[in-house]
């Protein structure tokens, strides 16, 4: 109510009233009406103060609520943990049959694993997708929210045009093919790059493969999907069946490109060898190169359907590939190259943190020149930064990383931050 209906208000009721009033009472009215009407006008102007402050921070920086109003900020905290909530990431501390059965309960939030009416346009999507013309087409996945595919990731899309400005970059992602994707792939967008976030549509890339039945089970929820979270089994599964049905390469979302990959055909790599020998020991699918139904893509889902484990990191994915090679005695037959380490694993994991630190003096300058000479062979494709031992460290600059990315990208800006 304004001061004028209020001063309006207490006119009426002196009409009303039939007692006679005493001076003080008058008094007492006045000094009421003056206390309400200076109070309304801190009010109505903090208001305007307030929506002035909100208008000015609404464009220069994101909206994370306001000190002024609790119930932004808890509208804003609450929208972000439910973007963050996963319901693929099992509870810790339970049973198997505790897991199963907490997993029946999750099914009807899971949309990544059903056929909706978004996901159903999946394959008429990549098909008019793959009309653009492409000089190579790249595959990545994102099972996570939108709002976690940060400067890493953006620096495998960036790099990715620096060494393919004429190449195709699917993102297979739910989230991806979102608004808030959308403006995350908008500087790329905006220069002309070829660049698609589609959703998914999981039944139809099993369909007709061996990894079919699979899905069947933990759709029913009788399969135990394990304590790794499923979306990164989910994520092997999708890479394996996105290249038996469009071909291309598969590349993860931890790594910089820094050469283009059309001379390559139905490769993978090995990520270490033995000293001795020279032969692979540990072979790893975060880059895979085929041509479309090449047959052992269908070996490498005939295993992950039967032999699928959902409490061993890597057993459905690097590991797996590794299984399926040595049981069939090599590649002979396949039409399959396994590169040594240096074309995508140049970088060891155990050693990758000193790939980002700056050189504290001379010798660690000229240690970080040599790296960057030896990164330089043509024999070399990509550099895996293996976020999961480097993702919290910081790219310093002046370090290996920080110079191969400023001879890498396009887009550039603030992707050195961790």
């Amino acid at each position: 109510m304004g001061s004028k209906q209020m001063t309006q208000t207490i006119f009426e009721y002196k009409l009303k009233s039939r007692n006679p009033k005493t001076p003080h009472f008058y008094a007492t009215i006045f000094v009421g009406v003056l206390i309400f009407t200076f109070v309304e006008s801190m009010y109505s102007n903090s208001k305007i103060h307030y929506f002035n402050l909100k208008s000015h921070v609404t464009d220069t920086a994101p909206q994370f609520g306001y000190s002024e109003n609790n119930v932004v900020m808890a509208e804003e905290q609450k929208s972000e943990e439910a973007e963050n909530y996963d319901p693929l990431i099992p509870p810790d501390n339970v049973s198997r049959d505790e897991r199963i059965e907490w997993f029946r309960r999750q099914l009807p939030e899971i949309e990544v694993l059903k056929s909706t009416t978004l996901s159903q346009q999946f394959h008429s999507r990549v098909f008019n997708f793959l009309n653009k013309g492409c000089s190579v087409l790249h595959h990545i996945i994102w099972m996570s929210p939108a709002r976690s595919f940060g400067k890493r990731e953006f620096l495998t899309l960036d790099s990715f045009f620096k060494a393919n400005p004429d190449g195709c970059l699917l993102i297979v992602s739910r989230s991806m093919d979102s608004p808030c994707g959308y403006a995350i792939l908008k500087p790329l967008l905006d220069r002309g790059f070829k660049i698609q976030a589609v959703t998914p549509d999981l039944p139809f890339l099993v369909k007709d493969t061996p990894a079919k039945p699979w899905l069947e089970q933990i759709n029913s929820g009788t399969k135990d999907p394990g304590y790794v979270p499923l979306s990164n089994n989910l994520s092997n599964l999708i890479r394996l069946t996105i290249l038996y049905k469009y071909g291309g390469v598969y590349m993860d979302t931890d790594i910089i490109v820094l050469r283009d990959f059309s001379n390559l055909r139905n490769t993978i790599g090995a990520q270490s060898l033995d000293p001795v020998t020279r032969h692979w020991v540990i072979l790893n699918n975060g880059v895979m190169i085929f041509d479309i139904n090449h047959p052992i893509l269908l070996e490498f889902m005939q295993e992950f359907a039967t032999t699928f484990n959902g409490n061993k990191w890597g057993y459905n994915g690097p590991q797996l590939v590794q299984r399926v090679i040595e049981r069939m005695g090599g590649i002979e037959g396949f039409n399959l190259t396994i590169l040594p380490p240096r074309a995508f694993y140049p970088v060891d994991r155990v050693r990758a943190w000193r790939f980002l630190k700056k050189p504290q003096d001379e010798s660690e300058s000229r240690w970080v020149e040599n790296q960057l000479n030896d990164l330089s062979g043509r024999e070399i494709y990509s550099v895996h930064l293996w976020n999961k031992r480097t993702k919290d460290l910081e790219i310093e600059e002046g370090s290996v990383v920080a110079k191969l990315i400023s001879n890498h990208c396009v887009v550039c800006d603030g992707i050195m931050k961790a």
